[in-house]
């Protein structure tokens, strides 16, 4: 049976990556509690657990803010992943993996392509959750046992600002087709190719952030 402190967690989490619960946003206990139907001892452990994530900062006689993070910061995380993916990237490839896990992540592949041209908001948050199970898939394959908990942190914060619901079609094609390049260059045992395709594909991600940024930005001065 799932805790509820669990359910609570989840749910949060979804809200916050999905964007409903915004950069900024103070997330009230009392009031998440009557929504979701608890108490608040469940809902303060999911914002505990939450700040552990990065995604929530906790301020004392304040209560919780999802987290929020300036121009610099952002850059800063996917050139972190940038780094750290490529090298996972990288670490697949020379392992040689076997045939289940490059099944995985084919298979991870055709889900995503499927539903490239629905266009709902629901479809959109399915392929968010693909992408998450790809990467979490890669980096377990690279037989590092410290990269998977290290850029499970990395990847939430900056999903924060950056789901599929943001890629322009151009950007989403690009994206899912990264996916199989990377895949063909694990299957090939290349690593130099791998790490450069991981490393383009996260690189892509920030390009296409700052161009929403920038798209954000133009809108504001033009209220």
């Amino acid at each position: 049976m799932t805790r509820p402190s669990a359910k609570v967690y989840e749910e949060l989490r979804r809200r916050i990556l999905s964007g409903e619960h915004a950069p900024g946003e103070w997330l009230r206990e009392g009031g998440i509690a009557t929504a979701l139907e608890v108490s608040r001892t469940p809902v303060r452990d999911a914002l505990r657990q939450l700040q552990a994530d990065g995604l929530v900062e906790l301020h004392p006689n304040r209560g919780a803010q999802v987290t929020q993070f300036d121009s610099a910061d952002l850059d800063d995380i996917f050139t972190l992943r940038a780094l750290l993916e490529g090298h996972a990237a990288r670490r697949a490839a020379e392992r040689e993996l076997p045939t289940a896990d490059l099944d995985e992540l084919r298979t991870l592949c055709a889900e995503m392509e499927e539903l490239e041209h629905v266009g709902t908001r629901a479809s959109n948050d399915r392929i968010t959750e693909l992408n998450m199970e790809f990467h979490r898939a890669l980096h377990r394959a690279s037989g590092n046992a410290l990269l998977p908990g290290v850029l499970s942190g990395v990847i939430q914060i900056s999903l924060v600002r950056h789901t599929f619901h943001h890629y322009a079609p151009v950007e989403m094609r690009r994206s899912l087709r990264q996916h199989r390049d990377l895949v063909d260059a694990i299957e090939a045992g290349d690593g130099t190719l791998a790490e450069a395709v991981m490393t383009a594909h996260v690189l892509s991600a920030r390009t296409s952030l700052r161009r929403r940024r920038s798209a954000e930005g133009a809108a504001g001065g033009s209220e």
